[in-house]
């Protein structure tokens, strides 16, 4: 007991650890984007805590598996201080942690970041009365408000009607969890409006966790091109601008006014010229930079990143079409939402977690690993494409130049793609999201001519055919099937999830190299960033 005892001691010290270093990564990360012209006290503080959010919940995950295996031993009995009523405080004790953030979670993205967003949006049309903004910016987030409550209402109501489907014990046995899940309207209600959401963050996670997989490696791979070799073909469109202009100028040196189309075409020309000059002064600060010197000297690092990376996303990628092809062949089909209880095809991802099961703590470590990973691939993904609604570009994720707006956005997105998250890990490995590493004991009966002799018993890895009071269901897994009709849809984002990786990858491998300014230097970018950009790299 007092063994159990410290061993909760350090992985509660180990939590509050990884809560520091979230907070802390979450302020590096939202002031190396801020404008800092634009930054302002709410935003950012916004900004920072619905990022913290989103990476404090990526952490349930694993830690409802790990709480599930840790009540077993490996020969599959449950340890001397789990008995019926502490696993059912600790399960408890899981769900309502999963109940408090999601329910913090739907507080940011339906009341809180609108709230912010929208005020800055009217103090940016009108920088008068303070309260004539909040009441505005109140006015719009009502909207967001009517939507929660309806999301609310009909989860509460909804009919929890799984198919029954006959002939099948396994089928029965996971009907019930969910019906003693489902019994309080209240939470039933949180968990559609947090599946609602989830849904959303699917298709955040199909427009750019897939492309962030594929484009992340690859540009470590290819690298930028040189700052200098950047400069002189900069310097060589100068002065080919330089010299269209003295000749459209040339035109009214004997007092003739130009014309229209030439009007027209000097003004395009000496806005790029104002471009290409500020272009200029940018790649000459990052050419003296000590930045630029530090990723020269590391070059041969991001290269084995990157190809680490390309790795990790192909093994990910057939991990998943492999599970998707399972619950296509052998689900309960689309009326139950694809469900599967078992493996039929193995993936390389359930066949490793077995493996690292055997030393401790290695299956936690690669199952934070991956959801950190698909929360890396998401910012890489936002930070390359950028923020859109359809095919209207909204906002650019800058380094020191994002406006409050956009960051509010990024935070937002993140938000919903970590909703996602949990599916995503269910759907490459769902025997182990659904048991951990638990292990139950078979009876097996030797015989000798024919007679029984002993009795013995073997531990056996849990799966649907498992007793009831043998092993334990994560709420992870009965949360995210609920409702069957979610479960259908996830089934389905999957398969968009894959095609756009594809597509990704074929596109990122056909682009050159990325400019060493990437994105950093636009048309309506006024002269004063100039200080800012030159600021960050110095």
């Amino acid at each position: 007991m007092a063994a159990a005892v410290s061993e909760l001691l350090i992985g509660w010290c180990l939590f509050g650890l990884a809560l520091l270093a979230i907070l802390i990564f979450c302020w590096v990360y939202v002031r190396k984007y801020q404008s800092r012209r634009e930054s302002e006290v709410i935003s950012t503080i916004t900004a920072i805590f619905a990022l913290a959010v989103a990476l404090i919940s990526s952490a349930l995950l694993p830690v409802d598996i790990f709480l599930v295996s840790y009540m077993k031993n490996q020969n599959g009995t449950f340890k001397d201080w789990a008995d019926a009523n502490v696993s059912r405080q600790i399960e408890d004790t899981v769900l309502y942690g999963y109940y408090t953030l999601y329910s913090i979670i739907l507080f940011c993205v339906f009341l809180w970041i609108p709230f912010v967003y929208f005020y800055y949006e009217e103090k940016e049309e009108d920088d008068g009365n303070t309260c004539s903004q909040v009441k505005t910016a109140f006015r719009y987030t009502l909207g967001f408000i009517t939507i929660c409550a309806v999301l609310l209402l009909i989860g509460a109501f909804v009919p929890l009607n799984i198919p029954n489907k006959k002939n099948s014990t396994e089928w029965e046995k996971v009907k019930l969890l969910f019906e003693e899940f489902g019994s309080s309207h209240g939470l039933t209600a949180l968990s559609f409006s947090i599946s609602s959401l989830t849904v959303i963050g699917m298709l955040a996670a199909i427009t750019y966790t897939a492309y962030g997989m594929s484009a992340l490696p690859l540009n470590l791979i290819k690298g930028t091109t040189s700052a200098a070799y950047e400069r002189l073909e900069n310097t060589e469109d100068i002065e080919e601008v330089e010299q269209h202009l003295l000749r459209l100028k040339s035109k009214c040196r004997d007092g003739r006014p130009l014309s229209s189309r030439d009007r027209q075409a000097l003004q395009q020309l000496e806005g790029r010229l104002r471009t290409l000059r500020r272009r200029g002064r940018h790649l000459e600060s990052i050419e003296k930079s000590w930045w630029m010197k530090f990723c020269e000297a590391i070059r041969p690092l991001k290269i084995v990143w990157g190809v680490f990376f390309i790795i990790v996303a192909l093994l990910f990628t057939v991990s998943l079409f492999l599970s998707n092809l399972d619950k296509a062949l052998h689900s309960a089909g689309f009326d139950s939402g694809f469900i599967i209880l078992g493996t039929n095809l193995t993936n390389p991802l359930n066949m490793l977690l077995p493996v690292l099961q055997t030393v401790f703590p290695l299956d936690y470590i690669l199952i934070t690993t991956i959801v950190m990973y698909f929360i890396f691939t998401s910012m890489a993904g936002i930070r390359n494409m950028g923020i859109w609604f359809f095919w209207i570009r909204l906002y650019k994720i800058r380094r020191g130049k994002t406006r409050p707006q956009a960051l509010l956005f990024l935070c937002m997105i993140l938000l919903l793609i970590v909703l996602h998250t949990s599916y995503m890990i269910y759907s490459l490995a769902p025997q182990y999201v659904m048991y951990g590493s638990q292990k139950y004991l078979v009876q097996s009966n030797k015989t000798v001519g024919g007679q029984p002799r002993n009795v013995t018993y073997v531990s056996k890895d849990c799966d649907a055919d498992a007793p009831e009071d043998q092993c334990i269901v994560t709420r992870t897994y009965l949360f995210l099937h609920k409702f069957w009709f979610f479960s259908a849809a996830y089934y389905f984002g999957n398969w968009a999830f894959i095609a756009v990786f594809l597509i990704g990858l074929i596109v990122s491998c056909c682009k050159g190299k990325k400019s060493v300014i990437e994105g950093e230097v636009d048309d309506d970018d006024s002269d004063m960033s100039d200080d800012e950009l030159s600021a960050y790299y110095h």
